[in-house]
């Protein structure tokens, strides 16, 4: 039986359409539709353990606690340094993928501000409520050294609410105020007045490009000597109208170009995308907007997601700034080395305000490291868009607000990237150079406890509570941590591999194959699953290893990004299936990245029968992997009525052209 054609594809929970958020000003968004929301399941997870003596817990107002092994050298763990901060939270432990450090010569140099100063990257936003009330929380965020904001009320109604008639009080009123609070701005260029009729709201303004020019003229004009920085629209294409296209951001973007240039020639202009959305961009490249930008901005929120809740998907967030360079070279060579920012980027506390203060600073290390120039964590102070502040609406401050503290006074204003090591052959550490001394922030890689040591004792810092202590040996959970005065040894291995990818398993990405055996343990070579060994229910059928296929929301799949990424290859995907003992009717459709963005491969396949394993394949032409949501492909079977079946492997092949 063939399953009725679906018209949409859906990972439940995981994705998010313009429809589903909430449309307005910017920063208004729901949380929840954002975040991957794979069901969590139980996972047995053998440890070697090695008898420690702990010394006596140092606590922390946010319940997390810091444990100091002082027993020696554990037999078999390799000179290198980690700590494990112990909380009461559960971690998704998902399969390892991969990313592409950039190399140094193609890190781009922060752009100085107003001021002349290179930007900090430790930067902060508002929404629309809390934009509107600075005093509220501005003072903390200039307590602990964030120096840039975005969040002016510099939209198309806000300083022209009536055709020619324009206001600039409150936009003054911010900038004077922030001034004084030592705060960069960043302007945002978007919206459409009621007063433009030739355009319906909550599009852009593309059948009066006059009146748009002139705005965007009039407003960095204004603004001159006090903005430097203006961002065309906010995360397109949201908030743009369905039926309009790249061509239509494309024709904004080049008038807004042309006309902040003409009123400041010094300002710089940035081209937006929303989450990571590397096809737009291109497709907007393409349109016209070619050579009309600066810097370009993104709003990773869900390639973090999967950080926060599938430990192990750093990598992933690791190759963001690569896959946007590569792009470029392609698209708009001229502008391949331009800065990068991250001008909203954040999580709500409804996993726990640990969480999320964890989140935040893999978020600074992840995003410093691969050369994001400027990180504006969304946001400072709870508002319209849910409990997502570093600061309560009470002016609390969580322990994310220390953690930036923290971050800030070791690795300084502008921190010094030197490069990164994989302790214990496993665990990712990113090494700085700080202000006093080098840095290493690190944690443990899929969330898996494990004890290293130094060799010498060297203080450790928690950041969501400042707090530190000494010692030499340490256990390691997915909880950040700061050890302090590095060992050169370790120093060295980071300069040594700063221009090198982070490895990925047992990875071979010069290979023409890569595949995933699944089983009680998969087999990953260079293909990696987001299913995840601890989501799926792993079975041993039929006398041999596999995966039920009823995985919540479906098996997604990541490629190596050193096997193929962006560039569009002709490859095969194969996978190996059977029904169930029960011989239920099962199938499931291929959905892949491409150019245009998600798209089916072939028609729906059905599962024959439960006899055998089943071998059935695709012959892809127009793949592009840019992990857009996180992954590159989907075993999708549209929910839980068809998907009773057993997975036992998956394999990408390379075609000759």
């Amino acid at each position: 039986m063939m399953k009725p054609n679906m018209a949409a594809f859906r990972i439940s929970g995981a994705l998010m359409s313009p429809s589903e958020r909430n449309a307005g000003h910017f920063g208004v968004r729901r949380q929840a539709g954002r975040d991957t929301a794979l069901a969590t399941g139980k996972r047995e997870t053998m440890q070697v353990r090695t008898p420690v003596t702990l010394q006596p817990e140092i606590p922390s107002e946010s319940g997390v606690a810091l444990r100091f092994p002082t027993h020696s050298k554990a037999p078999g763990v390799p000179l290198s340094a980690l700590v494990i901060l112990k909380t009461g939270f559960t971690f998704l432990l998902l399969a390892s993928l991969a990313a592409i450090v950039p190399s140094p010569a193609r890190a781009a140099d922060a752009p100085a501000g107003k001021s002349g100063k290179a930007l900090s990257p430790f930067g902060i936003g508002a929404c629309n409520q809390t934009s509107q009330e600075l005093s509220k929380w501005i003072p903390q965020m200039s307590a602990i050294g964030i120096g840039n904001l975005r969040a002016c009320r510099t939209s198309f109604g806000d300083v022209e609410p009536e055709e020619g008639k324009w206001t600039w009080t409150r936009l003054d009123e911010q900038l004077a105020y922030g001034e004084a609070q030592h705060m960069e701005f960043f302007g945002l260029l978007l919206g459409s007045p009621r007063w433009n009729t030739k355009d319906a709201p909550g599009r852009l303004p593309v059948n009066n490009l006059p009146a748009w020019s002139e705005y965007v003229s009039k407003i960095v004009e204004h603004a001159k000597g006090r903005i430097r920085f203006w961002e065309v629209w906010n995360e397109p294409p949201n908030f743009t109208g369905r039926d309009q296209t790249p061509e239509d951001y494309a024709k904004i973007v080049v008038s807004a170009y042309d006309a902040a240039k003409a009123a400041d020639s010094s300002c710089l202009v940035g081209l937006a995308a929303k989450s990571v959305h590397v096809n737009y961009l291109e497709q907007v490249l393409k349109a016209g907007a070619k050579d009309h930008f600066d810097y370009i901005t993104l709003h990773p929120y869900e390639v973090l997601g999967t950080v926060i809740n599938n430990a192990g998907t750093e990598p992933v967030f690791m190759n963001i700034v690569p896959l946007i360079r590569k792009m470029l070279a392609v698209q708009n060579p001229a502008k391949a080395d331009v800065p990068i920012f991250f001008t909203e980027i954040g999580t709500d506390t409804k996993k726990g305000v640990d969480i999320q203060g964890h989140a935040l600073v893999k978020a600074y290390t992840m995003g410093i490291a691969q050369g994001v120039v400027c990180i504006n964590w969304f946001e400072g102070m709870d508002g319209d868009s849910g409990p997502m502040g570093l600061l309560e609406r009470s002016g609390h401050a969580r322990p994310a607000y220390k953690a930036m503290a923290t971050l800030i006074e070791h690795l300084g204003a502008q921190p010094k990237y030197l490069g990164w090591v994989l302790l214990n052959k496993r665990h990712y550490g990113f090494v700085f150079e700080g202000p006093k001394t080098t840095a290493l922030v690190t944690w443990a890689s899929r969330g898996v406890p494990d004890v290293v040591d130094f060799g010498t004792t060297v203080p450790i810092a928690n950041p969501l509570t400042g707090n530190i202590a000494k010692a030499s040996s340490y256990e390691l959970s997915s909880a950040p941590v700061l050890v302090l005065g590095v060992p050169e040894k370790i120093v060295e291995q980071a300069r040594a591999n700063k221009a090198q990818p982070l490895p990925w398993g047992e990875d071979e990405p010069s290979a023409t194959s890569i595949s995933v055996t699944m089983g009680e343990k998969n087999i990953e070579k260079g293909l990696h699953t987001l299913a995840g060994e601890s989501v799926a229910a792993d079975v041993i059928a039929y006398g041999g290893s596999a995966r039920a296929g009823g995985v919540p929301g479906g098996n997604l799949f990541v490629v190596n990004p050193n096997f193929l990424s962006y560039t569009s290859e002709p490859i095969e995907i194969t996978a190996v299936v059977r029904r169930n003992p029960a011989n239920d009717n099962a199938g499931f459709k291929l959905v892949y990245e491409s150019a245009s963005g998600f798209k089916t491969a072939g028609t729906w396949f059905t599962v024959p029968d439960n006899k055998q394993w089943h071998t059935v394949r695709w012959k892809i032409s127009d793949a592009q992997f840019v992990n857009y949501w996180g992954y590159n492909f989907a075993l999708e079977s549209d929910g839980n009525k068809f998907n009773k079946y057993y997975l036992q492997s998956v394999t990408v092949t390379k075609l000759t052209k």
